[in-house]
């Protein structure tokens, strides 16, 4: 095969096009990239049950806690009447009844420590009706791994006994896995506690994971979409998220359900499933969320509720004419201020005493998730709404709609035509369009010209895109295979062909933790000790770190390649003067492609290759995370490129390009 190389410029490829999206979704957040390793921490828990339209939750705020019994049990009493903070008002009151008897949090599957390592262990106490001391631990099947002695502050005689803030550091003297966090009394009597936290000292900033962290930081991404996803949406909208919630003091943050909760939930279960106790603290929350995009440097894209519960799960609406809509409005224009807004104003003081002076530099926002266009819901008046108040006060913001949860559909083609009725103005009033596909891997093939004949009026934003290839029941990390991994990467030729239209793409979701998934597949899973990157992810890191600055026309020599197999893309990257070549070749063979270079274009004798290859079913796992990884060489260029079987290669040539 040969590919002839025509000396013309394309179109410019933004260099912030691939990023990510972040959904706490699969214990993304909490139990995920939030390196907290006490569960229901607040005992603020609630079980979320029901169905669609019909979501209810129970108070739970002894979930993940028990009494030791080796001095036998104390009694648990989970209270309210005199809270840390009115927005989380339940504690626990414990009395013990000897000297030794405590309580236990399970962690998720038990803690995973390791020697050596310090962890930051801290919590809230007040001495109710006691004159002890309190002991913190852990422990597996008897054995202590580390334990500290922490003084209890009490109040002389009839005095108001406050509450106090304790802090101390654990040190396991071997590693751990499964093991329970204990905090336990010195002397029988009462006392209450809240708030009781164990961070890694080694989390990034002291909030994220660093494994985790280091993995998103690696893909180098351009932008990171927070904080869904369905989540932003809620069951109800009582659960959505609300950002004003998820900042300030973490005592402060009042918790919520996840809308994720209610996965699987049916009539034979009760509508209560496995999930029903998955909750979100908000130790992960806005603030957290534009420091991580300032700390992996990508430009933070933060998604607001309009007004609207999930669609897919909820018929709950503010109508726009209803007063109480104005709210959800204002939380834009509000958002914008503490993100970007002097020490002068009412939300921009806030991230100053959060500890960030200087304004995150927010210019993009997504208003609504996956919204479409019905006479109940009215999405198109309420994203005119938003618009006219946000550009109204901050002209420069760049808004991002909704094409709704598919690219099929006819709520996808009123979409693009209402966002198509502006004229001139049309860029102003949405810069780019969220459009969402999960597909099976041959719709990823047959569509690499898929945004070759859209209008370039309004940009196109690829905001959840995955391959989704057939597996068995049973292990959902079976889902991420290499075969769906190159359907991607064929597709994002096309994408980056037509990079003058998609300015943005990030696959989805980002996180999955193993045992508690409900959605697959994942770009990342981990467990509480590993964590790995599937075959997609090293797809989103070649592409990431292989854009180029500008696309090379290859003037219809895609198709006759794609019914070869093979699927190709070009570009030249003007700052190191190199040819990048991106193929997957989908065949079972190796291929190889003779490039016919244009008058007065010399290239050099070796090239770098990176290339990502296996079987169809090939895959990552916690025992063997690396089974499928990009391969990096120098070889030699003699004028064509040979192709593995089964493959994605990424190949730079440098030499003289006119």
């Amino acid at each position: 095969m040969e590919l002839q190389i025509t000396d013309r410029r394309g179109v410019p490829v933004a260099e912030n096009m691939i990023g990510l999206f972040f959904e706490d979704i699969n214990y993304a957040a909490d139990g995920g990239l939030y390196a907290e390793l006490i569960e229901n921490r607040a005992f603020e828990f609630q079980e979320c049950c029901g169905r669609n339209g019909d979501f209810y939750t129970r108070q739970d705020s002894g979930y993940g806690w028990t009494a030791t019994r080796q001095h036998g049990e104390g009694r648990m009493e989970y209270v309210s009447g005199s809270p840390v903070h009115r927005n989380n008002p339940h504690y626990l009151r414990f009395t013990a009844s000897c000297a030794g008897q405590g309580f236990a949090n399970k962690a998720y599957r038990g803690l995973f420590l390791k020697k050596g390592q310090d962890y930051h262990v801290s919590f809230y106490a007040r001495a109710a009706a006691y004159g002890g001391d309190f002991e913190v631990r852990v422990e597996k099947d008897g054995k202590c791994y580390g334990a500290r002695t922490v003084s209890c502050v009490h109040a002389p005689g009839d005095s108001w006994q406050k509450w106090q803030k304790y802090e101390t550091v654990l040190t396991p003297e071997e590693d751990t896995e499964g093991a329970l966090f204990i905090l336990s009394l010195t002397q029988p009597g009462t006392a209450e506690f809240d708030f009781i936290s164990m961070m890694p000292a080694d989390a990034v900033a002291g909030v994220f994971r660093r494994d985790l962290f280091n993995l998103l930081k690696d893909l180098k991404p351009g932008f990171l979409r927070f904080p869904g996803g369905c989540v932003v949406e809620g069951c109800t909208l009582e659960n959505r998220y609300r950002w004003k919630d998820s900042v300030g003091p973490v005592e402060e943050r009042r918790p919520n359900f996840n809308r994720w909760a209610t996965s699987d939930a049916s009539e034979e279960n009760g509508w209560c499933s496995v999930w029903s106790h998955y909750n979100q603290t908000l130790g992960l929350g806005y603030y957290e969320y534009f420091l991580l995009c300032e700390l992996i440097g990508a430009k933070p894209l933060p998604v607001l509720s309009v007004g609207l519960a999930c669609q897919f799960q909820s018929y709950e609406l503010v109508e726009p004419a209803d007063p109480a809509f104005s709210e959800f409005v204002q939380d834009a224009l509000d958002l914008i201020e503490f993100a970007n807004g002097g020490e002068d104003t009412r939300w921009g003081s806030l991230r100053v005493r959060m500890g960030h002076p200087a304004p995150f530099g927010l210019d993009m926002l997504g208003i609504g998730n996956e919204q479409w266009e019905t006479p109940q819901t009215k999405f198109f008046e309420r994203y005119s709404a938003f618009e006219r108040a946000i550009h109204e006060r901050y002209p420069r913001i760049r808004l991002i709609g909704s094409a709704g949860p598919d690219v099929t559909s006819e709520h996808h083609r009123a979409a693009w035509n209402f966002y198509y009725g502006r004229g001139r103005e049309n860029q102003r009033f949405c810069y780019a369009v969220d459009e969402h596909y999960y597909m099976k891997p041959e719709w990823f093939y047959g569509h690499t010209d898929f945004y070759d004949d859209y209008s370039r009026d309004v940009k196109v934003f690829s905001g959840e895109y995955a391959a989704h290839p057939a597996y068995g029941e049973g292990d959902k990390t079976a889902a991420n295979t290499l075969g769906g991994a190159l359907a991607e990467a064929a597709f994002l030729t096309g994408v980056e062909r037509n990079a003058d239209l998609v300015v943005m793409a990030s696959y989805a979701p980002l996180f999955a933790r193993v045992g508690y998934a409900q959605w697959t597949p994942d770009l990342i899973w981990f467990d509480e000790r590993h964590a790995y990157g599937t075959p997609s992810y090293y797809v989103q890191k070649m592409y990431s770190e292989n854009l180029g600055t500008v696309t090379v026309p290859m003037q219809g020599q895609e198709k006759a390649l794609a019914r070869e197999g093979v699927y190709l893309g070009l570009s030249l990257d003007r700052k190191s003067g190199e040819l990048i070549v991106k193929a997957v070749n989908h065949g079972p063979e190796e291929k190889e492609i003779r490039l016919i270079l244009p008058e007065g274009w010399r290239l050099d004798a070796q090239a770098s290759w990176q290339v990502l290859a296996g079987g169809e079913e090939d895959r990552n796992t916690l025992k063997d995370p690396e089974h499928v990884s990009v391969k990096k060489t120098r070889r030699p260029f003699e004028g064509s490129l040979k192709l593995a079987p089964m493959s994605f290669s990424v190949v730079r040539i440098s030499g003289t390009v006119l």
